[in-house]
């Protein structure tokens, strides 16, 4: 059997047994290599309970080619597949599924230009899907009906946004295949297999534009590869990876603009720093350009300028680095008219601190030389040792991990002013004077905590913010009341609008929380979300009351006969709008939330049916 690649958030590392026997249990090796963290030490290692509704085959592809083959050397292929098949209850023959059809037609229609380029939908990263992209509007949402769903075999999340061009959809997958899908039927056009998983969404080169000769589609991996593919057969144009760190990995789209294509990289070392005999930390987070035709790299600039050095020992003598981290998950904002882009980072991954941690950072367009900087929380160094019994490559410092996962946003206010918009994991949004840095204003909305706060994406629609708020995962770093829900803020003053608090309707179900994670996206009238309860909801944009709610947590028959079933809303993949469909992903079986491996096509009926 051939795996492809994928990974999943087995956030521990094993303790490898190199003298295991091949007749031991799964059970017993289980307890040896995993069960310490697999069993509530570590919080974001997915619970035995929770690794039930996974398939044994995206658990051994996780140890043969994903995240933890490095920590799963030590032990064989037999046991590595015994392991797999304990921890998810099920063999790996139960787990075969059908297949969606190939089109009788392959080739896409270059008739119809793409009206997006990406995750963002514009250069400043607005999501808002207004009349020039779609007939929906919010009044419309009762109307939609869901016209297929597209089950992902093998799959227990989908995080990987769809992109509308011409009559296709393109989406990654788990698995790591990349997909040309038809529109209006599901059936699937081309795949394109990578090595890892595919996390990003998928860009867009405009085919209507004179100066290009081949329509190529652009996303990223898990392992830090970035793609650029033929978008009309799905055959490799090029590849190349954006810097050489051996924990690499890519979760942002790129953002294209004028024939470049702006990829921001974070990495996995995070991770790594787990094992004390680990080297904490080397990893630089930052942003490389490329000719998007040639693959050729333009540049690339870091977010930390210095190189890291060692600053000292770990208690077993273990090098330690800084300075790190300062990872960018989130789409670059392209402004030309500055002549700049804006990222946001993440902690420092080692000590000391740095002071372009938990910040928004202006890249110059020419070089990616930082112009200005402003942080948000200084000393906040963080790393997957804090959570380890030993805590050896631990920093000082011992987070609270405040990073900014969600993209930034460039928005145009009514009265002609520019104001960058970053929200944080701690739940509080920022005004910036995108000129010089400077903060407009702030407001703090969630509590916040390891998963936001404000954790995936935000939209604008004019002068109103929809900030979606997690909240998810409270404890005593994160004290008070959860606020999980949809708030609208004043662009111009930070001032809150309204807040939407979700009813809890989880009534005990496990890894249900009523938080919203998700990229929000909005529409003329209002705002679509979806919670980590399973419910898509679409919100008045006066009000904040809710006019429409879908619950996806039920089974699906997927095009072809696949099978299929909703789970969490989470991820930078929200919703997103063209002509009268709607497409939107459904499964977020990662963080202890529920897993689901769905992507559901909506279509608004016609008026006279309403």
């Amino acid at each position: 059997m051939k795996f492809s690649h994928r990974w999943l958030a087995l956030l521990c590392f094993f303790i490898p047994q190199a003298n295991a026997q091949e007749s031991i249990s799964g059970e017993a090796l289980y307890e040896a290599n995993c069960a310490a963290c697999h069993n509530g030490r570590v919080s974001k290692a997915p619970p035995l309970s929770m690794m039930a509704t996974f398939s044994p085959t995206s658990v051994l592809r996780a140890m043969n080619e994903g995240i933890m083959q490095s920590q799963a050397a030590a032990l064989s292929q037999p046991q590595r597949l015994l392991v797999a098949e304990y921890m998810t209850g099920k063999e790996i023959t139960d787990t075969a599924t059908a297949s969606a059809p190939m089109c009788d037609q392959k080739n896409i229609d270059l008739s119809l230009p793409p009206k997006v380029s990406g995750w963002g939908i514009n250069l400043g990263n607005n999501r808002y899907f207004g009349e020039q992209l779609t007939d929906i509007t919010l009044s419309d949402m009762p109307a939609l009906e869901l016209a297929w769903a597209f089950a992902f075999p093998d799959a227990s999340r989908v995080r990987s946004q769809p992109t509308v061009a011409g009559d296709s959809l393109f989406i990654g997958s788990q698995t790591g295949d990349v997909m040309a899908i038809d529109r209006s039927t599901g059936c699937v056009r081309w795949t394109f297999t990578t090595v890892a998983e595919v996390r990003t969404a998928i860009v867009v080169s405009d085919w209507s534009d004179t100066d290009v000769d081949t329509p190529l589609v652009f996303f990223g991996d898990l392992v830090g590869n970035v793609y650029a593919v033929d978008a009309r057969t799905g055959e490799l144009a090029w590849r190349d990876r954006p810097d050489p760190h051996p924990s690499l990995t890519i979760t942002a789209a790129p953002a294209l603009h004028e024939g470049r294509l702006y990829v921001a990289f974070s990495s996995l070392e995070v991770v790594a720093a787990a094992d004390p005999d680990y080297e904490c930390c080397t990893f630089r987070g930052g942003v490389a350009t490329y000719d998007a035709a040639s693959g050729n790299k333009l540049w690339t600039g870091y977010t930390i300028d210095e190189d890291p050095v060692v600053v000292g020992k770990n208690a077993m003598g273990t090098n330690q680095l800084a300075p790190s981290g300062a990872p960018v998950w989130g789409t670059p904002v392209i402004d030309p008219k500055r002549n700049r882009l804006y990222v946001g980072t993440g902690e420092s991954y080692s000590s000391p601190a740095g002071s372009t941690s938990d910040a928004i950072l202006a890249l110059s367009l020419d070089d990616g030389a930082i112009i200005w900087a402003l942080q948000a929380t200084s000393g906040d160094a963080w790393n997957m040792s804090c959570e380890t019994e030993g805590r050896l490559n631990c920093p000082a410092e011992d987070g609270p991990d405040y990073d900014f996962g969600a993209a930034t946003l460039l928005a145009t206010a009514s009265d002609g002013s520019d104001i960058l918009i970053a929200g944080q994991k701690s739940g509080a949004v920022f005004g910036i004077n995108p000129d010089n840095g400077e903060q407009v204003w702030h407001n703090k909305l969630g509590r916040g905590g390891i998963q936001g706060g404000v954790h995936f994406g935000m939209s604008v629609d004019g002068d109103v913010l929809y900030v979606p708020i997690s909240d998810f995962y409270g404890g005593p770093r994160w004290p008070g009341r959860a606020y999980p829900g949809m708030f609208a803020v004043d662009v111009r003053t930070g001032e809150t609008l309204w807040f939407t608090e979700t009813d809890n309707v989880c009534d005990g179900r496990e890894f249900c929380d009523p938080g919203l994670s998700a990229a929000a996206s909005a529409i003329v009238g209002g705002v679509v979300g979806g919670a980590m309860d399973g419910r898509l909801r679409a919100y008045a944009q006066d009000s904040g009351e809710v006019v429409w709610e879908y619950n996806s947590l039920k089974d699906y028959a997927g095009v072809g006969g696949a099978k299929g079933s909703g789970g969490s809303f989470s991820g930078a993949a929200g919703p997103v709008f063209d002509g009268d469909m709607m497409f939107v992903t459904s499964g977020y079986g990662i963080y202890n939330h529920m897993a689901g491996n769905v992507l559901l096509a909506f279509k608004r009926q016609a008026h006279e049916d309403k």
